[in-house]
């Protein structure tokens, strides 16, 4: 079969009749270019997060602002929703009937912080008031306290305090007894540290507060030190 496109001498007579259609004629490969690179745009919008929409919008022609606007506020309000679904912003008491319901099956992207305790010891009560205060600084993970034998039967004082940090049910960090938690020197800073390093918080401190006490210490061990100099003074005196 013959191609009607095709530059002959015959479909040139057969197109002056009227037989064949006109000769398509291609377009310009920048203008085609750009016309799929907009309707990939136009297509992409609604899987776009709201930062990507705003960084692209320049990229979008005036057809679709009403739409991608609409786009914009839904997005929007399922995440707000989202936020207030997920809000605790207190500590929260369990008992060993709660567990699974309030720790393994806490939901989707839910941290969960859990401190085993018993009334009494001066180190949990003092880590009791520092989740207490971390839990208002971080309202979207949930922090739950519990006496330790109503939460795990014969659980060993010796093991207390015990802080286990969960993510969708599973665990991902543990610490256990009073030497991981450096006794009563603990700072609520140090505490917020070592959760933002299992993932259960996000922090907005710049390096571990423990690491500069320990630095300052050394300095200060330093600082106290005889110089060389003053060691062979010493000497010369004797």
């Amino acid at each position: 079969m013959q191609d009607p496109n095709e530059d002959t001498e015959w479909n040139d007579i057969l197109r002056k009749k009227g037989i064949l259609p006109p000769k398509e004629i291609p377009k310009d490969d920048e203008e085609e270019e750009l016309a799929l690179q907009q309707q990939s745009v136009v297509k992409t919008y609604e899987s776009m997060t709201l930062e990507e929409l705003e960084e692209n919008e320049d990229e979008f022609g005036e057809d679709d602002e009403a739409a991608i606007e609409m786009y914009r506020q839904k997005r929007l309000a399922e995440w707000k929703a989202s936020q207030m679904k997920n809000v605790f912003g207190e500590m929260g008491e369990i008992s060993g009937q709660d567990y699974v319901k309030e720790v393994n099956k806490a939901g989707d992207g839910i941290w969960v912080v859990l401190h085993l305790y018993k009334q009494g010891i001066p180190l949990c009560t003092l880590i009791n008031q520092h989740l207490s205060t971390l839990a208002r600084k971080f309202p979207q993970t949930k922090f739950l306290k519990s006496i330790s034998t109503t939460c795990i039967p014969n659980y060993p004082d010796r093991n207390l305090p015990t802080i286990f940090v969960y993510f969708e049910g599973e665990m991902k960090a543990q610490f256990i007894g009073p030497l991981v938690f450096g006794g009563m020197n603990l700072k609520v800073e140090e505490l917020e540290w070592r959760l933002s390093e299992s993932g259960a918080v996000k922090t907005d401190l710049e390096e571990n507060p423990k690491k500069q006490i320990e630095d300052k210490l050394m300095s200060s061990i330093r600082c106290s030190l005889p110089t060389r100099k003053d060691s062979d003074s010493e000497d010369e005196d004797n």
